[in-house]
């Protein structure tokens, strides 16, 4: 068996690896010059940084053992802190009730609790039945709650109103969570153990993209893995799969195409596509991330890994400090590399703007937040990261279903990940879909790979990642 893979991150590279060792003949083509997508390392000013925070966890066993077989024991633990940054105050996050409350003052906290309140009590609207991603947090936060750390940062993140933004973001990305939910774990009641509330992880001494490097080596080993070399199109004969051609020319046969490049350039490239089809993934759009890095003649700055920025009169949605990961990414250095995220679609100007503009924005943008004091910016970088967030707009489920039911009349052909899905998967949701698409492969059995995400805690075993190594999660 042969199986070409078009994309080396995390979903991608994980099902290579996994079929590699198998045996199987592997042949993968990734456009950009190096392996792990989204979650590849970069080497910057002698030091290590990542495309903005990347955090791994997972209490999937199966997950978890397959990163720490990769790792090979070269990771530390990390005491996360995150805050939230919203007019001019910083607001630990998750929300600590106390911090909360002396932040915003007695009168704002009270409105926020009547506000939560009066939703509970008067039913604004029935959680079930909510369609947007307002209607959702509203029902779980209150609305005085919702406009103050939900809705400028999930605009900002999207380019559209939180009412044209469906409620499965919320579903998939807040889940259970709710005020009460937040009340509890912050005073220590219950057992809760909300995924957004994790507050320490395992991370790589060599960065995120580490463990993405070294699984492209053990493909390498039996297989290839081909960098700088786009994916054009996959060839069909009679719905089954023949193979893959490259941007340059090149034709690879195959016996299957697993296929994480966005889902609407796969479909755009395959012969005959339906009209009705083609016409429903024109509707399916993505987010691009521009990520300004500064390289700034300081250590201590601030505590955190990284601050969500909520305040509207700023554009830069989220900052993330390297000098707080691990130690081993900075070295010897005596500066600090803070990374700026801004979103955009290819149509806005900022997309457009060279990155000496860029980095300049970058600069009033970090020095208008205090976090870097009078510290001397002393140069700038730019990473452009285009298709990487799939936007969840009201309707795109509709959209979605025609393209996936087209998809699945069509042989050895499988589309996984977070692009190639369609899916706001994180590092461990992409793993698994590469896992079990792996597993579907070798054993030719059937399953639903576009379940993964909405349904992770299905997972048979729970465990996670400690110190010494995989431990069971307490019942």
């Amino acid at each position: 068996m042969k199986v070409c893979v078009i994309g080396a991150g995390p979903a991608g590279l994980t099902a290579a690896y996994q079929l590699a060792r198998a045996g199987v003949e592997i042949e993968l083509f990734e456009a950009g010059s190096t392996v792990g997508g989204m979650s590849r390392s970069l080497r910057m000013w002698g030091q290590t940084v990542d495309i903005g925070p990347h955090r791994f966890f997972s209490s999937d066993a199966a997950v978890n053992r397959l990163w720490l077989e990769v790792v090979q024991g070269d990771y530390v633990m990390v005491d996360r802190l995150t805050r939230i940054l919203y007019q001019q105050q910083f607001f630990r996050y998750p929300l600590e009730p106390i911090n909360a409350l002396w932040n915003l003052g007695p009168s704002r906290a009270a409105a926020c609790i009547l506000s939560y309140l009066r939703t509970k009590v008067g039913g604004w609207r029935n959680l079930s039945s909510a369609e947007t991603f307002e209607s959702w947090v509203v029902n779980r936060f209150g609305r005085r709650l919702f406009e103050t750390f939900f809705k400028s940062y999930s605009e900002k993140l999207w380019g559209i109103s939180c009412q044209e933004l469906d409620a499965d973001f919320a579903a998939q990305r807040i889940k259970k969570l709710s005020l009460a939910e937040v009340l509890k774990s912050a005073f220590c009641i219950g057992k809760s153990q909300h995924r957004t509330l994790v507050d320490r992880f395992a991370y790589p001494t060599g960065g995120t993209g580490m463990v993405y490097e070294r699984m492209a080596e053990g493909i390498q080993a039996v297989g290839e893995v081909h960098l700088q070399k786009p994916v054009k199109r996959v060839w069909l004969k009679d719905k089954t799969v023949t193979s893959v051609e490259l941007a340059d020319g090149r034709v690879c046969t195959c016996d299957h195409v697993i296929s994480t490049m966005p889902l609407t350039h796969l479909v755009r490239g395959l012969p005959d596509t339906p009209e009705k089809v083609a016409q429903a993934a024109s509707q399916l759009t993505f987010r691009n991330t521009i990520v300004v890095y500064l390289h700034v003649d300081a250590t201590d700055l601030f505590p955190d890994q990284w601050v969500y920025v909520h305040s509207p009169n700023l554009q830069l949605g989220r900052i993330t400090n390297f000098r707080n990961w691990a130690p081993q990414l900075y070295g010897s250095s005596e500066k600090s590399i803070i990374a700026l995220e801004y979103w955009c679609y290819n149509n806005d100007s900022i997309w457009g703007a060279q990155d000496e503009q860029l980095i300049d924005i970058g600069s009033r943008d970090l020095r208008a937040t205090g976090l870097i004091g009078d510290a001397e910016i002393t140069d700038g970088k730019v990473v452009r990261v285009p298709n990487c967030y799939p936007v969840y707009q009201r309707g795109y489920r509709d959209h979605l279903a025609v393209v996936t039911q087209y998809l699945a009349e069509l042989n050895q052909l499988t589309p996984i990940g977070r692009y190639g899905a369609f899916k706001y998967n994180n590092q461990d949701h992409s793993i698994l879909m590469g896992m079990r698409a792996a597993d579907q492969i070798l054993t030719q059995k059937e399953g639903n790979l576009w379940e993964i995400n909405t349904d992770y805690e299905s997972y048979q075993e729970a465990a996670v990642i400690g110190e010494t190594g995989l431990e069971p999660v307490a019942s």
